[in-house]
This record gives C-alpha cells, structure tokens and sequence, in this order.
C-alpha cells in the first residue's frame, strides 16, 4: 500500500481519504505558547489537504514561524481570539515577507556552520599529518 493509500469507509459507503492524523491537544497548546513567548504573532491559516488536517502558522514580527494542525478553520480562529492575535486566510494574504527573510536568513546560517564544521574538520586532518 502506497503512502497516499489508506482510505477508510464513510458512514454512506464511499470510500474517503484518511489523514496522516488528527490536531492533538499538544498542537494547540504548542501554539498557545509560541504566541504567548514572542512578539507581534499572527496566525496564517492553511487549508485542509489530502493529506493533512488543517494547519496554522505562527509567525512573530522577525519571521521566526511555527507550523501545527488545528482540526478546522473555525479552531484556528477561537485559537486566535484565545490568544490575542490576529487571524488571516493564507490563500488570501499569502504569508508575510518576514517568514521568507527569516527562512533565508536559517538557510544562511546553517551553510555558514556546514562550512564552519568543515573547515574544522580539515584543520584536525591537518594536524593529524
């Protein structure tokens, strides 16, 4: 059986999709507490998949985000009311510009330490000689 291949059948017979799981009482708290300890959060709410349920990212003022499932819209938007922050559609607004700023900036910082760890590993080869 195939990753996308487990299906269950519905009350009426049919046959429907089955995610990979449901949202958990850890997920929402997950997010609770990100939004409680950074500022400036603001949810970004994803659209359920084939595949998965639907998800939340929070992503604070400097781009640093977080990803969990939610169950359904409507969960995320009681989460949001909960914790103080503001809800929006990502297929409406599209995520924010610091999330792509921060992600680059990650992606810099773990080549910097790639090379860093090389250039490392060379000197002790070196010294070895």
């Amino acid at each position: 059986m195939g990753l996308f291949g487990r299906r269950r059948r519905g009350d009426g017979g049919e046959r429907r999709q089955v995610l990979d799981r449901e949202a958990t009482a850890a997920d929402l708290e997950h997010l609770r507490a990100f939004a409680r300890s950074r500022e400036g959060v603001a949810f970004y709410v994803e659209p359920e998949t084939t595949a998965t349920d639907t998800t939340v990212v929070a992503v604070a003022f400097d781009g640093e985000w977080t990803r969990r499932r939610v169950g359904t819209p409507r969960a995320a938007q009681k989460l949001a009311r909960s914790v103080k922050v503001a809800c929006h559609d990502v297929q409406v607004t599209g995520y924010p510009p610091e999330m792509r700023r921060w992600n680059a900036r990650a992606k810099a910082d773990r080549a910097a330490l790639e090379e860093l760890a090389r250039a490392e590993s060379e000197q002790g080869r070196d010294r070895e000689r």
